[in-house]
């Protein structure tokens, strides 16, 4: 077992400015080097307190990677239904040149109503974009003088460069929240899979999903699993919780705000039950989370 460190901004410039908030995270990003954490990860989104100081997963990884030494650099995710294949695959081997090939690739469709509407994208398009543009990325940093006809993007003869420092490209991995054709087409393929379980014990059920896939596609071992826990360390639990229990209260008030509209009259057969799974995140406290072991809190003692 490895412990890396994600960033999930959940801030808004009334809080902290952008300048603020990325000074802290690069402190902590050499902290954590030379604690001997084994990665840092950081989400994209858009627009709203819940991830929006982070459009751009590449652009902090880069800095991070000038603030590190070992720790391996993981978007966690990108989504290449709001990026161009072409733009993607260049800025990955530029980082994975920059790091000395510490960088490894997530990929997520994306799943806030509210960032599909901006950038005027059909929700309905979500899973196609993401498996057209993740192949689509595959493919330029494994290939040179490559021609692809696709649904949304087209392009001839093209070699992407810098050329991946990688062989032969950085370790993918595709992110996903409770959609179980995600962790099987995951395992399928060969990637990695990178998750949150909030749902609670739900998320043992979609890893062997995950696994059992991967298996059957004859992959070697088990597969690679990343989940992603709140977690704070205090001298006393009773320290522990007092300081964790707001912010992690915050987090999921601004989660269910930001995908408020599933609450709504959206839906689309690309998300099933995602209406449900916002609702009952609506009903997710602190002590919900800690009780389902989705949040770990306490002394280092209690949680070994």
């Amino acid at each position: 077992m490895e412990f890396g460190l994600q960033f999930f901004p959940d801030v808004s410039p009334q809080q902290k400015s952008g300048t603020q908030y990325f000074n802290e995270a690069l402190e902590l990003v050499s902290l954590c080097d030379q604690l001997g954490y084994t990665s840092i990860r950081i989400v994209e989104h858009y627009f709203h307190r819940y991830g929006g100081y982070s459009p751009n997963p590449i652009v902090f990884l880069t800095a991070a990677s000038q603030r590190t030494q070992k720790a391996r650099l993981i978007t966690g995710a990108v989504l290449p239904v709001f990026n161009n294949p072409l733009k993607l695959a260049g800025e990955i081997g530029m980082l994975d040149a920059i790091s000395n090939g510490r960088l490894e690739v997530g990929f997520a469709r994306g799943f806030l109503p509210h960032e599909f509407a901006r950038f005027g994208i059909d929700l309905n398009e979500s899973r196609s974009r993401f498996e057209e543009g993740m192949e689509q990325v595959r493919c330029l940093l494994e290939q040179e003088n490559v021609t692809m006809e696709g649904q949304f993007h087209r392009f001839e003869n093209v070699t992407s460069l810098p050329r991946p420092t990688q062989t032969p490209r950085p370790p993918f991995w595709v992110a996903a929240l409770a959609t179980p054709a995600s962790f099987v087409a995951a395992g399928h393929k060969g990637y990695g899979i990178m998750a949150i379980p909030l749902a609670g014990g739900k998320m043992a059920e979609l890893i062997k999903l995950y696994r059992d896939a991967w298996k059957s596609a004859g992959h070697p071992g088990q597969g690679r699993v990343m989940l992603a826990f709140h977690m704070f360390c205090a001298p006393t639990a009773e320290k522990a919780i007092a300081i964790a229990r707001q912010p992690l209260n915050d987090y999921l008030k601004s989660l269910v705000e930001a995908a408020s509209d599933w609450l709504m009259d959206t839906h689309s057969a690309d998300y099933h039950s995602y209406d449900k799974i916002i609702a009952g995140l609506k009903q997710e406290t602190f002590e919900s989370q800690v009780e389902k072991g989705a949040a770990w809190i306490g002394t280092p003692e209690q949680l070994q």
